[in-house]
């Protein structure tokens, strides 16, 4: 059985709740860069674990990175942890240089980066110093040797809404990928999906992200073999602009797919046009509770991703409970095979470094998404 990082996540959140002020919440303040002069601490501090949040802080993501820092925090206040000190370095102006800055501070433990280039960048230093690097990245090319992926992976996702489909009596697939790392990950992930799903995979067709491109790329897939299922391998909102070029040129009864993209956008997701599409991705049902919780905090809805920074650190809290101050981080203990449980679910790491998720289906209706298949509990299942 999955056993929960923590006492449970609504403990988590009540204790949260004591943090915020009466009136107007205000922002609070985000947790310190390593540019601050803090050296002299970090080195002297024997007394906890030395994690490090590498992250953008400036730049054109600095956005998404605070909020992946702020999450990372509310995850230590919430359970009260006194045992491990998180120092955030901002990865914009180069993430070698963060990580060398990180190595010196002492950390055991690197937490991020956010995107794929810096992750490759930061695993040498990490690497050289016997420093586990946990990536909030989704690309499954840069696990291994010491560096795990904990972003969503199109892979999953794809390979959970095609199997869902062929178990409802698609067996016709078809797919729209763009162009770039996501579309080439996604375009591998669909034909393995499909194949594994004995089903078949009559078309598939690429697009630069523009209309005259994904036209192009429809009309082409309305000179293929009838499909029952598309899939559309990019966010909602491109989607929407997708499915009516389909129903007029292509297909008028394909159903719809989508991935893991789509959750982030639930607004997008009420649009008559996704009306019955089906799309897999992590359950939104214990992210509600911490998105809440982080708008009481910091005066704003988070971005998504900020729940991979919760998580994160609740995986290390975990893992302190037993892991002697001064030594190494265990990162044989990442691999469980039983797993850990946060606010997106069920996940371990597998072999291959990549964390591998308990995803549900959705439905997308007028009055928001229906779950038509449930998240797995257990691996085991």
């Amino acid at each position: 059985m999955l056993r929960w990082s923590l006492l449970g996540f609504t403990a988590l959140l009540a204790s949260c709740a004591g943090m915020v002020p009466k009136g107007r919440p205000k922002p609070a303040t985000p947790p310190p860069p390593a540019e601050a002069p803090v050296q002299d601490g970090l080195l002297g501090d024997k007394a906890r674990h030395r994690i490090a949040l590498l992250v953008p802080l400036s730049g054109p993501n600095a956005a998404v990175g605070q909020s992946i820092a702020n999450a990372a925090a509310m995850a230590l206040i919430d359970t009260g942890n006194k045992s491990v000190r998180m120092t955030t370095y901002d990865t914009a102006a180069g993430a070698a240089g963060a990580a060398s800055r990180a190595v010196a501070d002492g950390n055991r433990l690197f937490l991020g980066p956010l995107l794929s280039e810096d992750a490759a960048a930061v695993a040498p230093a990490a690497r050289k110093a016997g420093i586990p690097v946990v990536s909030y990245s989704n690309d499954a090319a840069v696990a291994g040797n010491g560096v795990f992926v904990m972003g969503f992976s199109p892979t999953q996702s794809i390979d959970r809404v095609v199997h869902f489909a062929r178990s409802k009596g698609i067996k016709r697939f078809a797919a729209l990928v763009p162009v770039g790392v996501y579309g080439r990950n996604a375009s591998t992930a669909v034909i393995r999906s499909v194949e594994s799903a004995d089903a078949n995979l009559v078309a598939m067709k690429s697009y630069e992200r523009n209309s005259k491109s994904l036209q192009k790329a429809i009309a082409d897939l309305g000179r293929s073999q009838a499909y029952e299922g598309v899939l559309i391998a990019d966010n909602a909102r491109l989607a929407i602009s997708a499915v009516p070029l389909i129903r007029k040129i292509s297909s008028q009864q394909a159903r719809v797919l989508g991935t893991e993209l789509w959750a982030a956008e639930p607004s997008a997701l009420t649009a008559p046009a996704l009306n019955g599409a089906w799309y897999a991705s992590v359950s939104d049902s214990r992210y509600r509770q911490l998105a809440a919780s982080y708008r009481r905090q910091f005066g704003k809805a988070p971005f998504r991703l900020a729940s991979l920074g919760y998580d994160s650190m609740l995986l290390v809290v975990k893992i302190a409970r037993d892991w002697k101050v001064g030594e190494r981080f265990p990162a044989d203990r990442l691999r469980d095979e039983d797993g850990f449980v946060g606010v997106d679910g069920a996940f371990r790491f597998g072999p291959t470094g990549v964390a591998q998720r308990a995803l549900e289906v959705g439905e997308a209706t007028p009055s928001g998404v229906k779950t038509v298949s449930p998240a797995p509990t257990s691996f085991k299942e």
